[in-house]
């Protein structure tokens, strides 16, 4: 008798998730793939990556490349994130979304606040954001493929890893002011966070984002998600989290 087939994909579940919201919040990079006008053949490129503040993916791309072009052609696209560690670089975690590319308007409210996140996180973008030939573009996720490591692989919804988009615009209103708070006055909380809640030993923490699950952290060779106790319901009740956190962290330090 031949033997069942083996299902290699578990079962979704909360570390998966947030193991997949990790990944997509800590990249400063990924693999872009579009559909190659004329000849339908995957067409593949590096770009940098932001997050929105529910977690679909932002990059900022030249109009003058074919990707761009490809996107502009058909809005299908797929984005691998996930950064190689040491050895065995399959070992290491990553994922793949199932994107449409959604090109934002110059000027509009969402183009503003994805440059302004963007530029947050990859500030060296500056050089080049305000360039008449630039566009930045909002990779819409439909579904993603989750590799954990070797015989952890996880088909995830859109929902599994895209917070809720009621409270885009309450967190954009208050969001750059709390960052330029805590990066000018608080960075040792900063690096309090970094370092107890995200086991980070660099230096030189900033906070470049914020939304309803955590907060997003870059040193200058680094990054580091942070994840709060529980999901804000709302963008006031972010000091109050933070004030908590800094608390919890120096507390535990003490005791060691």
């Amino acid at each position: 008798m031949t033997e069942p087939k083996k299902d290699v994909i578990r079962k979704t579940d909360a570390e998966a998730i947030r193991l997949a919201k990790t990944l997509i919040r800590a990249s400063r990079f990924g693999a872009l793939a579009a559909i190659e006008p004329g000849t339908g053949a995957p067409l593949a490129s590096r770009v940098g990556v932001a997050t929105d503040i529910d977690g679909a993916p932002l990059i900022l791309i030249s109009m003058l490349s074919a990707h761009t072009g490809a996107l502009l052609a058909d809005p299908r696209c797929s984005l691998l994130l996930g950064e190689p560690g040491k050895g065995d670089p399959l070992a290491h975690p990553r994922i793949s979304l199932a994107c449409r590319a959604l090109r934002l308007e110059q000027g509009s409210a969402d183009q503003i606040r994805a440059e302004r996140r963007y530029l947050n996180r990859n500030p060296k973008a500056k050089l080049y954001a305000g360039l008449g030939d630039f566009s930045f573009f909002r990779l819409e996720p439909e579904r993603a493929s989750l590799n954990g490591g070797f015989g952890k692989a996880f088909l995830l919804d859109r929902d599994d890893f895209i917070t809720d988009p009621a409270l885009i615009e309450e967190f954009a209103g208050s969001e750059q002011a709390a960052l330029d708070h805590m990066n000018t006055d608080h960075r040792d909380a900063l690096a309090l966070y970094a370092r107890h809640f995200g086991r980070a030993e660099d230096d030189g923490w900033i906070v470049t984002g914020f939304d309803p699950d955590g907060m997003d952290l870059a040193a200058p060779d680094a990054t580091c998600r942070i994840f709060f106790p529980r999901p804000l319901q709302s963008a006031r009740e972010l000091h109050s989290v933070l004030v908590e956190m800094a608390r919890a962290g120096r507390a535990a330090e003490q005791e060691r």
